[in-house]
């Protein structure tokens, strides 16, 4: 690289930091720059307030899927949640109350739409393209666009001509009133495992086709009474105590159920012999039963944790469809096996595209014209340590290839917190103002993330009919870091830095 004494005379960029989402994930990416010092922030976002997936989703039954003690920032404990898993508005409360704690409010520009962005190696800057057609520039970019940001709707054969109501789960119609509806919800994904409840208990008729079973295991939730409230107020370290204790109980789900699949497979089998034991249960009816049984191993998909989901079906006004959609016609779906269920409103539960158009989310150039998202799709999907990717500078990707920790997203947030903190303090050491991951060490990565990763239930385990948003169109299952929690801190916080080359 060239030595700092001959570099050229910088452009003056408008922003240091320029971080592309007012999430939890972009909101923890500015704290870290500004315990640095690093105060000239931009924070844009295409919604018109914060929160990420708690602003955009606001559908009924919204909950968090991770207890409320793990699912936050360890350094800012809530000891408010009214209860062990926490409704979406709380989580909207939460991320405001963050953001007005650590002056981020005013970094913060809302409806601002980011169409893409490419690096200057001369000026060494990033400019950044916005939807209404002006350019920024920044020294370095982060982006922070959630791995859940990109609705998917199914171009399913004839929806254009349904003269109904269509609602999908992340544009929800609020204060919509199923009473007397004839309904369908298609999707069977963690979203509508939520949501089908509140809609049985209102809808005349409801049909829920369903493409692919979801394992579901018992929600122990309850009430927060307000002497523990007070006692996490008054003694934060009971609520920290909660805390280890609900994540070391997902660490050993994820570590022995999911990664560690070959070693331990009687763990998996005990994580799927508790959802058949809860399905039966709840469910007298064994053709019913059969149909809500996934076909394939615990883990290949994301589990989640519901009491009504099950019994839902089981009411009469309740019918599941398991032969799909053979195409939607003015009033109604005609299914795989030529019945067909008139509707008057269409719920699609269909869940968000990863692969296709989220990784990234708009067009990023870096140095010598490499493109990311052909990089990733024509080759492998890649980030080192999941976050830095070779010939794309000062550039951070919080959402990326092997960089989802654990089973709370809190913990992929607080390592990447770490890393950042890390080479920054370094380049600023050096008096450089510019980095990049090498070749050489991003192959490194690469690599022993797709040998542990042989021993998860990915590779080992029949994962065929999961239809797993984990696995890429490579048919690679490169979202989920193969490592521990602990790990994962432990070497987001001691990389080596001559992994990284300076200028």
């Amino acid at each position: 690289m060239q030595p700092a004494h001959d570099a050229p005379a910088h452009e003056a960029p408008a922003h240091d930091v320029l971080i592309v989402g007012a999430g939890f994930g972009g909101m923890g990416a500015a704290i870290a720059f500004k315990r640095l010092g690093i105060d000239n922030i931009a924070i844009l976002e295409r919604e018109d307030d914060l929160g990420g997936t708690w602003h955009v989703n606001h559908y009924p039954g919204l909950a968090v899927d991770i207890a409320s003690v793990t699912y936050s920032y360890s350094f800012e404990p809530n000891p408010n949640w009214s209860r062990l898993f926490a409704p979406g508005p709380e989580l909207k409360r939460y991320a405001h109350h963050v953001a007005d704690k650590y002056d981020l409010k005013r970094h913060m520009e809302f409806q601002t739409t980011v169409d893409g962005a490419e690096w200057d190696d001369t000026a060494r800057l990033w400019r950044v393209r916005t939807g209404d057609g002006t350019e920024r520039t920044a020294r370095y970019l982060v982006t922070a666009t959630g791995f859940l940001s990109q609705p998917h709707v199914p171009d399913f054969p004839g929806i254009k001509n349904f003269q109904g109501t269509i609602l999908h789960t992340a544009a929800w119609q609020d204060g919509f009133d199923f009473t007397g509806k004839k309904v369908a919800v298609i999707g069977t994904g963690a979203t509508a495992v939520q949501l089908i409840p509140e809609i049985a208990e209102r809808a005349d008729a409801l049909t829920v086709f369903q493409r692919t079973p979801i394992w579901v295991v018992p929600k122990i939730d309850f009430a927060i009474p307000s002497p523990v409230q007070q006692l996490f107020r008054r003694i934060p370290l009971t609520q920290r105590a909660a805390r280890l204790v609900n994540t070391s109980l997902l660490e050993m789900l994820m570590v022995f159920g999911v990664l560690h699949f070959k070693q331990f497979k009687p763990g998996n089998k005990l994580a799927a012999g508790l959802g058949k034991a809860h399905l039966r249960s709840q469910v007298p009816d064994p053709e019913l039963r059969r149909k809500l049984t996934p076909d394939y191993d615990f883990g290949c998909k994301r589990p989640t944790f519901s009491n009504t989901y099950f019994p839902s079906f089981t009411r009469p006004n309740v019918t599941l469809e398991t032969s799909g959609i053979a195409r939607l016609e003015a009033d109604g779906i005609l299914a795989g096996d030529g019945t067909k269920t008139e509707i008057d409103t269409l719920v699609l539960a269909t869940g968000f595209n990863l692969w296709d158009v989220n990784f990234p989310a708009f067009e990023i150039i870096g140095r010598e014209g490499r493109d990311l998202g052909k990089f990733w799709r024509e080759g492998r999907f890649q980030a080192y340590e999941g976050v830095a990717v070779p010939k794309f500078p000062n550039f951070i990707s919080l959402n990326s290839p092997y960089s989802y920790s654990g089973l709370s997203y809190f913990t992929t947030i607080e390592g990447q917190m770490k890393h950042i903190t890390r080479l920054f303090g370094e380049l600023r050491r050096r008096g450089r103002d510019t980095f990049e991951v090498t070749e050489a060490a991003n192959a490194d990565f690469l690599d022993e993330a797709t040998r542990r990763l042989q021993s998860s239930v990915f590779y080992n385990g029949d994962c065929t009919t999961s239809r797993s948003y984990y696995f890429n169109q490579h048919g690679e299952a490169t979202l989920l870091r193969p490592a521990s929690t602990l790990r994962t801190l432990r070497e987001m916080d001691s990389f080596p830095l001559s992994d990284y080359a300076f200028r």
